[in-house]
């Protein structure tokens, strides 16, 4: 699945973000033109991994904004045991959420 966004999308999801300006340019043009990140790693000499986590950051605040309804996010530090039961939870929250579509 592409990740893409529509303009407004991405404008609510920079909103609390604090990046610079050339993430905001590498986030709109992989996000919104889908253009393809190897092209920004060539262009502006970065890493893949520089290039993905400044697409990852806009993506993850989109998707923050955009849970399902009646689902939060958490985030715990746990036993082992407990952290293994909870990300059963989630897969088989994430799986449910699929068979929906």
């Amino acid at each position: 699945m592409k990740k893409r966004l529509t303009e407004p999308q991405f404008q609510e999801a920079i909103k609390r973000l604090d990046v610079g300006a050339q993430t905001l340019e590498i986030a709109r043009g992989v996000l919104i033109h889908g253009k393809p990140q190897k092209e920004f790693a060539t262009v502006l000499g970065l890493s893949r991994g520089a290039i993905s986590q400044a697409v990852n950051r806009v993506w993850a605040a989109h998707e923050e904004l955009n849970l399902p309804e009646g689902y939060v996010r958490v985030s715990a530090i746990l036993p082992e045991h407990r952290a293994f039961i909870v990300k059963k939870w989630a897969e088989d929250a994430t799986k449910k959420r699929q068979h929906k579509k």
